[in-house]
């Protein structure tokens, strides 16, 4: 290169290597954060598209799936994914650039030396492809276990009330450990077959690195190849071959990430089958007439829950629904809110099917109290304002009073701003279904729904429910599904299901003439006639 000085030689040497190093620094830190913030990107987008894939639903589904399993697609799952784009995807390339830039060097210095150093290669290839083949079943098995094993743990926290209450701790303790053994078992599989790699492939390494070293020596003894490319060629055997050790571990964290990978998109691939419909229902717009038409429904594996239903509700009137469990009082309202789709028959809205209504539009339309009450963790304010975010505070207190919250508010520590825990559990189930009705109030719905609203109310607080809820139905189409008749008796229509049919309909009056099971069932609650 023309520096023929020794001592200048070994000081470009000592600034090319200062050089070389710096750039390794800098280029380490940008491919390390740039890395990270990729890995980070796709982690949140990926999770936000399945997340919002998963809310568009059907409601079967959830019924279906865990909730555990379903937390261990989002978070887990794709956190895989993440660990391989931080790790395994930058190894990837730089083991491949080293390849290429020295095989290149290889030949370009020695040719006659150079197909030595190869001879492993296409065994680390074949090797390679060989264990990821092996290992992607194992990984999919891991998966599949981490699911069922978040699935149990999920579903005993959530009943851990009922594990106390029955003393089954210790039976609890059990069911997990045989969740998280098979979890282990699925995991040694894979660890076993993964950890073979390194120490096969390092076999088949050294063939290549003894052979260069072998075969170069000798040409470099007889005279035929110069020592200095010797060395170079012996250090580069080293940074060719060693690095591919690296893949054992890369391909595991690529087999962890894919097996992941299909998960997330098994379930992104699931789909949809309740079609948004494309015809607008603006909220103010809507008057609340309903009619279902020749409605028959199942759901899945079972006997039809609706037969041939028809019933017409007229806008601002209040309807109450009764039955026996089983009956196909929540169904209607399952139907209603599109959260299935019956199997004959359609559901009118103001004359208009509600499958070809906007899905959002109908069900803004629509306030909902359901038996099984749910908060948000969060404050008092926050729950009741749920949907409606840009309310005013003197709204939220008026429909805290609509729904008879307003005593209870007013001795919380922090009236409004009290928070109210998880699933509300600060709260007495009394209190979480009055905000709960205090939420639907303030949404202002033209159809209001109170699937068994008072159900968790003591009597003194349902009398005073009873009293507001002619404010409450006030202007707006109102269906009760009610177990206590009391509840109901001043509706304007009341109808009697059983299996399925409509087998009474009428005002309280008529149906206590009638003499049925509406009128049965009136003496039992009253003590008119024994059970």
């Amino acid at each position: 290169m023309g520096i023929v000085d020794v001592m200048d030689q070994l000081i470009w040497l000592a600034v090319l290597t200062v050089v070389v190093w710096a750039l390794e620094s800098v280029f380490e830190y940008l491919y390390a954060t740039m890395w990270r913030y990729l890995a980070q990107t796709i982690e949140h987008e990926l999770r936000i598209e399945a997340y919002a894939h998963i809310q568009q639903l059907q409601m079967a589904y959830f019924h279906e799936q865990s909730t555990g399993g379903l937390m261990s697609v989002l978070n887990d799952d794709i956190n895989q994914l993440e660990r391989f784009l931080d790790e395994g995807a930058n190894d990837i390339l730089q083991v491949s650039t080293s390849a290429v830039v020295i095989c290149i060097a290889f030949f370009v210095m020695a040719p006659s030396v150079a197909w030595m150093a190869m001879l492993p290669i296409p065994v680390i290839l074949w090797g390679s492809f060989k264990f990821q083949s092996m290992l992607a079943p194992r990984y999919a098995r891991v998966r599949e276990q981490v699911g069922i094993l978040n699935g149990q743990l999920s579903n005993n926290l959530s009943g851990i009330a009922t594990i106390k209450s029955y003393a089954t701790e210790d039976y609890e303790v059990g069911r997990i450990t045989d969740e998280s053994l098979a979890y282990e078992a699925a995991n040694g599989s894979a660890i076993k077959l993964s950890s073979a790699f390194s120490p096969l492939i390092r076999m088949a390494i050294v063939i290549g690195f003894t052979a260069t070293l072998v075969w170069g020596g000798k040409l470099c003894l007889d005279g035929e190849l110069a020592v200095g490319v010797y060395s170079v060629m012996v250090f580069l055997t080293q940074r060719l071959l060693w690095p591919l050790t690296r893949l054992g571990r890369t391909f595991d964290l690529y087999q962890r990430a894919m097996a992941s990978t299909h998960r997330v998109m098994d379930l992104l691939e699931t789909e949809i089958q309740i079609v948004d419909g494309d015809i607008a229902m603006p909220t103010d717009s809507v008057k609340g007439d309903i009619v279902f038409e020749d409605v028959t429904f199942s759901y899945p594996g079972r006997e039809p829950v609706l037969i041939d239903f028809n019933l017409t509700i007229p806008a601002g009137s209040t309807v109450g629904v009764v039955g026996a469990t089983g009956a196909g009082k929540s169904t209607l309202v399952n139907l209603l809110l599109r959260f299935y789709e019956p199997q004959e028959g359609r559901i009118l809205v103001d004359g208009t099917d509600i499958a070809e209504l906007d899905l959002r539009d109908l069900r803004r339309a629509i306030g909902l109290v359901s038996q099984s009450t749910f908060l948000f963790h969060g404050t008092v304010k926050e729950n009741i304002e749920y949907g409606s975010f840009d309310s005013e505070e003197s709204a939220i207190r008026e429909a805290a009073s609509a729904a008879e919250a307003t005593e209870f508010i007013e001795n919380l520590p922090h009236d409004l701003d009290t928070v109210v825990g998880e699933r509300g559990q600060m709260l007495s189930g009394g209190q979480r279904q009055r905000l709960s009705i205090a939420r639907a109030v303030l949404k202002d719905p033209p159809i209001l729904v109170l699937d068994e609203a008072t159900s968790a109310v003591d009597n003194e607080t349902e009398a005073a429910i009873q009293r507001s809820m002619a404010h409450i139905s006030e202007n707006r189409t109102t269906i009760v599904i009610a177990h206590r008749l009391s509840t109901i008796r001043n509706a304007d229509q009341i109808v009697v299901l059983e299996a399925g049919t409509m087998i009474e309909n009428g005002s309280h009056e008529e149906l206590l003439e009638a003499g049925g099971l509406y009128a049965r069932l009136w003496g039992v609650q009253t003590g008119a006639m024994a059970a």
